[in-house]
């Protein structure tokens, strides 16, 4: 969240960014004005505090003179004294609680190079990788392609859990467990340390890294013991050091993280998002940066690096979009997206979102590191390195052959004893 200060000295600032993104500045005034409530408050609550203390030394020097009706009298004059300072704190606390709460709806100031736009129509080009795979015959979408191969069972995985979900198997397994190699050992050899994370959180440490209000629509929460399956290994990976001082020595601190995602994901977009594209469940391979500030846009391009050089070994045809100011959302100050080509629908996907968000999870999480004159905002970033399940849509349209059969990416046969093509599972 942004810091309480840019409220007291550079509101402007913020009702500027609101109206790049188009969105009213109510919020801002109410925040505003709940701060004045709490800074007044907080003024009454010392001004009979300094009373009380007043009459304390008043009835001390009374009964040191033997002035036993004086003491009666400062006694009587400040009998509820202390009832009004609970009550006021309470009140200025419940003022505070309510300014915070509403503080946290308010989005991550954007950079000046954010596109402005009103949605993911707008969203501007920044690149073009690869080559067009071009086909002799009418490309499959991937759906058809697990059907033929057997290389999903969603029939059977909604018996036990619902829509959604899926049982992955043969070659196309093999192949997850691949990319989560391959993608691991990319990063692990240019400085990252490999962490996996948890995979429920409690609801303090998720307010931390992201609008609960706006994203527990799309998550499990497990109940009652109030933990929430993490949505992506970004959210417990950025919460790692959370109300920690960070010594300086150890920044940046880089991490490359595995883990199991869960999200509630509705609706259906189109033809591509059947089959294994929108699901419950998936794997993900995150990158994650925790770094001074100064050095945090130089560290979001070398995300964004590490994803164009990773994309571009498994030789697939894509593009990187600079996300517009109507399809960012809170927390990042700038995003990229990857967006693949898939044949099989003739249209570019997601299958990557690469962002800066500032101080502004830092903030939520009180996580602070060591400087000359005090502690101060670390900036967190976040990149996915392969989201599997898309990753695999990917390869499966753009690789495939007229036959059905689909061929193994180079750089991942070393995983299939220099097997060719993925073979279609019997069952």
């Amino acid at each position: 969240m942004l810091e309480m200060r840019m409220f007291r000295e550079a509101a402007d600032v913020i009702r500027s960014d609101h109206d790049r993104r188009g969105i009213s500045h109510d919020l801002i005034d109410e925040v505003i004005a709940l701060d004045k409530q709490w800074k007044d408050l907080r003024y009454k609550v010392d001004q009979i505090r300094r009373q009380r203390n007043d009459a304390a030394r008043e009835i001390a020097a009374a009964k040191k003179a033997g002035d036993t009706q004086e003491v009666e009298k400062i006694l009587s004059q400040v009998a509820n004294l202390g009832a009004q300072i609970e009550e006021l704190g309470t009140t200025a606390d419940e003022t505070e609680k309510n300014r915070d709460r509403i503080r946290m709806k308010i989005p991550n100031i954007l950079h000046e190079s954010v596109p402005i736009g009103d949605d993911e129509n707008e969203n501007t080009s920044h690149s073009m990788h690869g080559k067009i795979p071009e086909f002799k015959f009418e490309p499959k979408v991937h759906n058809d392609l697990i059907e033929e191969n057997k290389w999903v069972d969603l029939g059977r995985a909604a018996k036990i859990a619902g829509s959604r979900f899926y049982y992955l198997k043969g070659d196309l397994a093999r192949l997850e467990l691949a990319l989560q190699q391959f993608s691991v050992e990319f990063l692990v050899n240019r400085g990252y340390t490999l962490v996996q994370p948890p995979v429920m959180m409690n609801r303090d440490a998720y307010e931390g890294v992201t609008d609960l209000s706006d994203f527990e629509t799309v998550m499990y929460d497990i109940q009652p013991d109030g933990y929430y399956a993490i949505a992506t290994s970004e959210h417990p990976l950025t919460a790692m050091f959370m109300d920690e001082v960070i010594e300086p020595s150890l920044l940046p601190i880089k991490m490359v993280g595995v883990s199991p995602c869960f999200r509630r994901e509705v609706g259906a977009h189109g033809l591509s998002d059947k089959g294994i594209w929108r699901v419950h469940q998936f794997t993900k391979v995150e990158q994650i940066v925790i770094c001074k500030p100064e050095e945090s846009w130089n560290h979001h391009e070398d995300l964004l690096q590490n994803c164009i050089d990773l994309w571009d070994e498994l030789e697939l045809y894509y593009r990187v979009v600079n996300i517009c100011t109507g399809d960012m959302g809170t927390v990042a100050a700038k995003k990229y997206d990857l967006e693949a080509w898939l044949p099989g629908v003739q249209n570019f996907k997601e299958v990557v979102s690469c962002s800066n968000c500032t101080d502004y999870q830092a903030n939520r999480l009180r996580m602070r590191y060591r400087t000359s004159d005090g502690n101060s905002s670390v900036h967190t970033l976040n990149s996915t390195a392969v989201a599997t399940s898309r990753a695999l849509v990917a390869i499966m349209e753009q690789y495939q052959e007229e036959d059905g059969r689909v061929r193994i990416p180079k750089k991942l046969l070393r995983w299939f004893n220099e097997q060719t093509h993925l073979e279609k599972t019997n069952w």
